[in-house]
């Protein structure tokens, strides 16, 4: 197993001091850089080993917090603070933006080849980064089908991939229709993955309290998803390999 460092990053957005984590590969010289973001209860031991992983894989990984270090159990809790969070897209580029400048603020991290991958709020997060018109080199989301303000994912400049549940209350297929057809008239380069029988945060160990209806763990498709988000990351972030190789 690769060497890894973590350390935990302090840094201001949405009025709060958020808490993140920071997983660093061994060496030296620019690694290609991954912004991840939690579900709406927000970050946990979930986020920060997936970060670990990809420092593993040799990514600067950075794991950014929703809540200013809290994770909301209580569903009510959460819904409080996350419904009018994704209302307003504004809100959140700006957490966006600013867990971004921490891990560019990172020497070894390489802002040319960066991604932002994110599961629920997490996830809309990223694609708003993508609306906003950062460089990024990929999106990668787990039950984030959001959409945006019109014409503004025109400024989407990345590949965009996207899992999700087929039994997923909160995504609907709706919602599914919505999304495909935003990123349609958008021009980007989009694929969406239906996951069969799986609900709302499938990708997610079960936890120990109470969650809204139509959440639950579905583990042969957690490691499904997230094998597609390492194959992404590696598409648009690692060096092409010669012609004739496997």
């Amino acid at each position: 197993m690769t060497t890894i460092t973590t350390r935990t990053v302090e840094y201001p957005a949405d009025n709060l001091t958020m808490t993140g984590h920071l997983a660093l590969p061994a060496g030296t010289g620019l690694r290609p850089a991954v912004l991840i973001g939690p579900e709406g209860t927000g970050l946990s031991d979930v986020e920060r080993r997936r970060a670990e992983a990809l420092a593993e894989l040799g990514y600067v990984a950075l794991a950014f917090d929703l809540h200013g270090g809290r994770y909301l159990a209580d569903p009510e809790d959460m819904l409080a603070r996350c419904m009018p969070l994704l209302a307003d897209p504004d809100r959140m580029r700006a957490i966006g933006h600013a867990a971004l400048d921490v891990l560019w603020a990172e020497p070894g991290a390489d802002r040319a080849r960066t991604a932002a991958i994110g599961y629920g709020t997490g996830g809309a997060i990223a694609l708003e980064l993508g609306r906003d018109g950062v460089d990024l080199r990929a999106i990668g989301t787990v039950n984030a089908l959001t959409t945006g303000r019109p014409g503004e994912a025109a400024r989407i400049r990345c590949p965009v991939w996207a899992g999700v549940g087929s039994q997923d209350p909160i995504m609907p297929p709706a919602q599914r229709e919505a999304f495909a057809e935003e990123m349609q008239a958008a021009g980007v380069d989009w694929r969406i993955v239906v996951y069969g029988g799986a609900l709302h945060a499938f990708h997610h160990p079960t936890v120990g309290h109470t969650v809204r209806p139509g959440v639950g763990h579905h583990p042969r498709h957690a490691r499904r998803a997230w094998h597609d988000v390492v194959a992404l990351l590696a598409e648009c972030l690692l060096p092409e390999r010669p012609s004739g190789t496997d």
